[in-house]
């Protein structure tokens, strides 16, 4: 697997969301198989950028930012059917916030689950007496959005953790994965901070 041209691989993340008096958990996890090197964004620092003078992963015949995505979100908040397919269409969006733009030669897969409610949709023969109507638990639509940002979130977070867990791995026929320079990319997320917190200071009280 290679992400942002170094080892990629699985990671996965989640967010708590509460709701109606409970809290659910929204968790991700990501195949991370894609991306140039010069896209890679970390907490907002296009640091791909500053790391093209590293040695590539080394893939022949295929251009950057080849390879496929899978990315499954599964929550035990209630759900429909609909609003799985919500979630499963934001992951895109917490991908991007990595840098991607989504290659041509990236093939996404993206599915969501929820396993609240079991068996309420499910589909049994009739029984004597039970022409009933049922009844299924789901969070309104109106209320959705913390899912949907708990989806964004925590998808960005489980690419960087597949990202930094890796280590350099050469394969099959000398193919080399490099994995990702912890430490230049610490100091630069830290000069940045330092950046800000100038920023910050600076400004004048209105």
């Amino acid at each position: 697997m290679i992400c942002y041209d170094f080892k990629g691989g699985t990671g996965t993340s989640s967010r708590l969301v509460p709701f109606g008096g409970r809290t659910y958990t929204v968790a991700v996890l990501v195949q991370a198989n894609f991306g140039a090197r010069h896209e890679l964004t970390l907490a907002g620092v296009p640091v791909g950028r500053l790391l093209n003078e590293r040695p590539p992963a080394v893939r022949e015949g295929l251009p950057p930012g080849a390879g496929s995505v899978i990315a499954v979100v599964a929550t035990d908040a209630p759900l429909l059917p609909g609003q799985c397919a919500a979630l499963a269409r934001r992951v895109p969006l917490g991908l991007a916030r990595t840098g991607t733009s989504g290659s041509h030669f990236s093939g996404d897969l993206f599915l969501a689950f929820s396993t609240a409610n079991p068996g309420m949709l499910g589909s049994r023969y009739p029984e004597a007496g039970t022409d009933q109507l049922e009844q299924i638990q789901f969070i309104p639509w109106g209320w959705i959005d913390a899912c949907y940002a708990a989806v964004v979130e925590a998808t960005e977070e489980a690419v960087v953790n597949a990202l930094v867990a890796a280590d350099t791995m050469t394969g099959r026929d000398g193919h080399r994965a490099p994995g990702l320079p912890h430490e230049s990319i610490r100091r630069w997320l830290a000069a940045q901070e330092a950046d800000r917190g100038q920023g910050l200071r600076a400004t004048p009280a209105q």
